[in-house]
């Protein structure tokens, strides 16, 4: 979470970003929130060595940072990033609400804006697998060919993504933001079943070239979790180049309503198609060389040309009932991307072979 913020906030050119560590020297702290305009207290424990240090790390250090606001008569907001787990009498949850009882003791005695966040899990980019997160486990485990392990696949988990997050901050640091208990939205709740198979699915779809139904703004976001955990030698994978004599046919997204897109690549001289199609259709975009896209109807005998080139981009749509070819007429290979409204059949290809000239 720390780490997202700070990136973010960053980026901005209207404000100087300070940051203090729990681990950092205490001296420090006092003249740091003494010059601070707003204050992001995200710092805590969740697994210390000794119970004692949820008092001190969780409940302590907000004291401490709401002391020195009060002893240098400072009205700062403040926005703490308090748990789910605060409603319960645990050490940790004990710990977090008296943390959060520190800032609204604060906010009334200054009228200081402060803001809890009493946050469920959280997932996406930058969280430490193998420690209190699942989804960061699981995302990492399955990026790296690593086993994972579900004991309770029906158990529901309540998760809001870092992202989301991060704008909820920036709308309180913005003055947009309603003082008080705050809670981020969307709350995703899904079972720990249910994404363990979503992040396979995901690995697996570099082997069938499909793309996850996006549509879904949870999985979406885990999505894009589960590529910042790929391994650093891992960004590209292969595709399957289908080659022949006349260039090469590589299949490289497919999506179940959507369509696919594929690449291909011919010859210097070389023409491929002569097919039409009954109901599919496709469009064309050469990206290298050049070429002309040739069409007729297949009640005609009138033939169209199309010229293509890389140099000037244009998409060339493919119409049902015109039998169509493409001929490289440049030195060098033709690349074009092919995006057609349907996944390749082979039980129903719809796809009838004729010249298009005669």
């Amino acid at each position: 979470m720390g780490r997202n913020l700070t990136q973010t906030l960053s980026q901005r050119s209207d404000l100087a970003l300070t940051r203090f560590d729990s681990c950092d020297d205490p001296a420090l702290l006092s003249a740091l929130v003494g010059g601070a305009d707003f204050i992001f207290h995200l710092a805590g424990v969740n697994r210390p060595l000794e119970e004692s240090e949820f008092d001190r790390m969780n409940a302590g250090l907000t004291r401490s940072v709401t002391s020195h606001l009060v002893q240098q008569g400072r009205r700062t907001p403040l926005l703490l990033s308090s748990s789910t787990q605060a409603t319960r009498d645990n050490p940790y949850g004990l710990s977090k609400r008296a943390a959060e009882e520190a800032v609204f003791a604060y906010g009334e005695l200054t009228g200081a804006p402060v803001y809890v966040y009493r946050l469920p899990n959280l997932f996406g980019k930058w969280c430490r697998p193998g420690y209190n997160s699942a989804v960061a486990t699981f995302c990492h485990n399955v990026a790296n060919a690593l086993p994972i392990q579900v004991n309770d696949p029906s158990r529901n988990l309540e998760l809001v993504y870092i992202d989301d997050v991060v704008r909820d901050f920036l709308a309180a640091l913005d003055g947009r933001g309603n003082p008080g208990f705050c809670q981020v939205h969307p709350v995703h709740s899904r079972s720990l079943g249910e994404i363990a198979g979503l992040i396979r699915s995901f690995r697996a779809s570099r082997d069938d070239f499909s793309v996850p139904e996006l549509r879904d703004p949870f999985i979406d976001k885990l999505y894009s979790t589960y590529l910042s955990y790929l391994p650093k030698d891992a960004f590209s994978y292969p595709l399957r180049m289908n080659r022949d004599l006349r260039g090469s046919f590589s299949e490289f997204l497919k999506t179940p309503d959507r369509g696919q897109v594929s690449v291909n690549v011919t010859a210097p001289g070389v023409t491929k198609g002569n097919h039409w199609h009954a109901s599919k259709n496709e469009k064309f975009l050469v990206v290298s060389g050049e070429g002309v896209v040739r069409f007729r109807r297949v009640d005609s005998l009138e033939v169209l040309e199309y010229p293509v080139c890389a140099a000037r981009l244009e998409a060339v749509d493919i119409p049902t009932g015109y039998t169509h070819s493409i001929t490289n007429t440049g030195s060098g290979d033709l690349v074009t991307v092919i995006w057609c409204n349907e996944l390749y059949d082979p039980k129903n290809p719809d796809t009838f072979f004729e010249p298009v000239l005669r």
